[in-house]
C-alpha cells in the first residue's frame, strides 16, 4: 500500500517538487526506483553460440621512433592459448627471413631494425605447442613511411566525413569504413536550413576500396538525431550490416523546417552493396515525448539480449518519454523481440536518458543490460533500476574502482541538482549510489573516467560545467570521491587514448580548430601527451572522430577527417606488454559502435584497465 501511495504523489507532483524532495529526504524514493511489474520472458535469439568478428592479425607498420627501422605491432586473440608465441618473417624479391632471435611471448610488436631500403613483405607466425599458423601478408615501402604514421583513405569527390563506423563488411578480418557526410550538423533546438542539404552514407573497405553511396534524402534532416546508424554482423554470417534510420516520401514540415510527421523505418543494408535487406517501423511519433524537438531525439544500438545474438535497439526519447525495439536480424527479416515503454515506469525514468546507448552484461547473468543514461534496462526489456537524477550529458560504465565488486557508472548530470548527486558514481548492478559530489550542481555538461594519476587508486572521474548552467567549475575527484582538484587543474573531458606504452591514459593539446590544421591551412596539428606531462606524439592533422583499437595491439588508433580523406593515425612507441585486443571487449566494443550515432564519448572497456 505505501508502495502505491508513493507512485500516486509523484505522478501528481514533478519529482523535483515539495512532495517529492520530502520523500527523498524520509528514505522512501529510492523504492519506487526499482521495477515492481512482472518480468517478460527472456530472449531466445536465432544464434546457437555467440556471433563474433572474425579479426585477423591486425599487423600494421610504422617508422620506429628513431627513424631508422620498421616498427610492426599486431593483435593478441581473445583464442589464443595463455602461452603463445610470436615469429616475424620478412620477404625482399622472394627471399624469405626470420628476424626475431628469440620468440616473442611479453609483447605483439617488434622493430626491424635493419630493414630493406625499398619495399619488403611482412608477416607474423603465431605458435601454440606444435601448431603454428601465419598471419596475413602486408606490403611496406622503407623510404614511404612517416612519422607519425598514418594510414589514409581517399574519399570520393572531396567529402568531408561528419561520422564513421567500423566494422568488416567483406569478412577478411580487417575493420572497412563507414561515413556519413557532409560533416555538417543540424540540432533540433534549431531552425533547419532550407538549402537542400542531404545526408549521404557511404562505405570504403581497408584499402581504400570505395563501395557504395545512400543518399537519405530530404526527408532525413542532416542532423545527428534524426539519421542515426550503426554497422555489425547482425545476421551471424561473418560480414557486416548497416542498421539505420530512415523515411519514407511523406514527411511532413512545419515552419521551421521541423519535420513532423510521415513514416519512418529502422533499415538494414548490405554492407558491400548498400542494397537494402530488410525494414520495419521506427518507434512512432507522439506528444507523449514532448513537443518536435523532443520527439526528434532518436538513437540505435546493439546488444547480445540472449548472450549470443546481436539486437538491434531502435530508440527515440531522450528528456521525457523514452521507447526501445528490439529487433534480431536474421534470414533476410526483421523480427521484433521486446518493446520497452518508458511510461510503464513512470515517473522515475521520464528524462533519464543520456546521448548514447551502451550495452554490457552488469548483473552476471550472461546476457546484455542497456544504459539509458540514468537508467538501466534489462535484457527482456524490463527496467532494471534508475537514479531518478535525470538526464546525463555524460554516462560511463566501467569498473571504476577495482576495489568494489562488478561494474559501476559515472554520471555528469546536466539538469540542476541540489542532492550532491550532479557527478556521481553508482553500482551498475543496482544502481545503487555509491558517492556523490556532496554540493549544488547546476549544468554539469561534459565528463570523463580515467587512469590519470597512478598515485590514487582506480580510475579518476573529472567533470565540467556548462557556462549555460551560471557555473564553470570542474572538479577532479578520485574513484571513491575525494576531491583531487578543481577548475584549471582539471583536464579535459574529450578525446582520451592509451597510445604509449603502459596503462595511464593521455589526451591531446594543440590547435583546437575543426581540422587540427595541415599543410593545406597552417598550423601544427596536435599533439597527444600526459595530462601535466610529456608530449609523446605530435602532428596529428584533422577533426578527430573516432579513437579505437583498430589495429595492431590493444593500444588505440585515432581516426580523423579532413577534406576528402580520412586518416588512421596509429602508435609507433615500443609496447611493453601485451593484452587481448579491446574490440573484443564486449563493453569497449558497444562504446565503439556508438561512436557513428549520438554524442561522443571516449570507449572504455568492462574491466579496469589502468595502473
Amino acid at each position: 500500500m505505501k508502495h502505491h501511495l508513493i507512485t500516486a504523489l509523484l505522478i501528481l507532483t514533478s519529482v523535483s517538487g515539495t512532495i517529492a524532495q520530502d520523500l527523498r529526504e524520509r528514505h522512501y524514493y529510492y523504492e519506487i526506483l526499482t521495477p515492481s511489474h512482472e518480468p517478460k520472458p527472456l530472449v531466445e535469439g536465432y544464434a546457437s553460440k555467440r556471433v563474433t568478428e572474425n579479426l585477423n592479425r591486425g599487423l600494421q607498420a610504422a617508422l620506429s621512433v628513431d627513424g631508422k627501422g620498421v616498427y610492426l605491432n599486431w593483435r593478441l586473440l581473445q583464442t589464443d592459448a595463455e602461452g603463445i608465441i610470436f615469429n616475424v618473417f620478412r620477404s625482399v624479391n622472394g627471399k624469405k627471413k626470420k628476424l626475431n632471435r628469440k620468440s616473442i611471448s611479453v609483447t605483439t610488436d617488434f622493430s626491424d631494425n635493419a630493414p630493406s631500403a625499398g619495399k619488403a613483405s611482412y608477416w607474423i607466425e603465431s605458435v601454440e605447442g606444435k601448431k603454428s599458423s601465419q598471419s596475413e601478408i602486408i606490403e611496406v615501402d622503407f623510404s614511404g613511411l612517416q612519422s607519425p604514421g598514418y594510414r589514409s583513405i581517399i574519399l570520393k569527390n572531396g567529402v568531408t566525413a561528419g561520422k564513421v563506423a567500423v566494422a568488416d563488411l567483406n569478412g577478411d578480418g580487417n575493420y572497412d569504413f563507414i561515413i556519413r557526410h557532409p560533416n555538417s550538423n543540424v540540432d533540433p533546438g534549431v531552425a533547419t536550413p532550407d538549402d537542400g542539404t542531404t545526408y549521404k552514407i557511404e562505405a570504403y573497405l581497408s584499402d581504400g576500396t570505395w563501395l557504395w553511396t545512400k543518399d537519405l534524402g530530404l526527408g532525413t534532416e542532416p542532423g545527428v538525431w534524426y539519421s542515426p546508424f550503426i554497422a555489425y554482423d547482425f545476421d551471424g554470417d561473418g560480414k557486416a550490416e548497416i542498421a539505420l534510420k530512415t523515411t519514407g516520401d511523406d514527411y511532413l514540415k512545419n515552419e521551421s523546417g521541423r519535420i513532423y510527421g510521415g513514416i519512418e523505418y529502422l533499415t538494414v543494408l548490405d554492407g558491400m552493396t548498400g542494397k537494402e535487406l530488410a525494414k520495419a517501423e521506427w518507434p512512432e511519433r507522439n506528444f507523449r515525448y514532448g513537443n518536435v524537438n523532443r520527439q526528434n531525439r532518436n538513437q540505435i544500438g546493439m546488444a547480445y539480449l540472449d548472450g549470443k545474438t546481436p539486437s538491434i535497439l531502435a530508440a527515440r526519447g531522450t528528456y521525457k518519454l523514452m521507447v526501445v525495439d528490439a529487433w534480431q536480424f536474421h534470414d533476410g527479416k526483421l523480427e521484433r523481440q521486446w518493446r520497452w515503454d518508458g511510461d510503464e515506469e513512470n515517473p522515475v525514468v521520464r528524462s533519464q536518458g543520456a546521448h548514447n546507448m551502451v550495452s554490457g552484461d552488469v548483473d552476471g547473468d550472461g546476457r546484455d543490460e542497456i544504459l539509458l543514461g540514468s537508467c538501466m534496462l534489462d535484457d527482456n526489456g524490463t527496467l532494471l533500476w534508475s537514479s531518478g537524477l535525470g538526464h546525463p550529458d555524460k554516462a560511463y560504465l566501467t569498473d571504476i574502482d577495482p576495489r568494489r565488486p562488478g561494474m559501476e557508472v559515472f554520471l555528469a548530470i546536466e539538469p540542476f541538482e541540489e542532492t550532491g548527486y550532479g557527478v556521481s558514481v553508482l553500482d551498475a548492478a543496482t544502481g545503487e549510489r555509491v558517492w556523490g559530489i556532496g554540493h549544488k550542481t547546476f549544468h554539469v555538461g561534459d565528463g570523463m573516467v580515467a587512469d590519470i594519476d597512478p598515485s590514487t587508486p582506480g580510475l579518476e572521474c573529472f567533470a565540467s560545467e556548462d557556462r549555460k548552467g551560471g557555473s564553470t567549475d570542474k572538479y577532479l575527484l578520485s574513484s571513491d570521491g575525494q576531491r583531487l582538484a578543481s577548475n584549471d587543474d582539471v583536464p579535459p573531458c574529450r578525446n582520451w587514448i592509451w597510445w604509449d606504452a603502459g596503462n595511464i591514459r593521455q589526451t591531446f593539446f594543440g590547435d583546437d580548430n575543426r581540422w587540427g590544421s595541415d599543410s593545406r591551412s597552417g598550423g601544427n596539428g596536435q599533439q597527444i601527451g600526459y595530462w601535466k606531462g610529456e608530449k609523446i606524439a605530435h602532428e596529428i592533422y584533422g577533426d578527430i572522430i573516432m579513437i579505437a583499437d583498430l589495429m595492431g595491439d590493444w593500444r588505440e588508433e585515432v581516426v580523423t577527417s579532413l577534406p576528402g580523406e580520412l586518416r588512421i593515425y596509429h602508435t609507433q612507441i615500443p609496447a611493453s606488454d601485451r593484452k587481448i585486443t579491446l574490440m573484443q571487449d564486449p563493453i569497449y566494443r558497444s562504446y565503439v559502435l556508438q561512436r557513428s550515432q549520438g554524442y561522443p564519448q571516449a570507449p572504455v572497456p568492462g574491466w579496469y584497465l589502468g595502473e
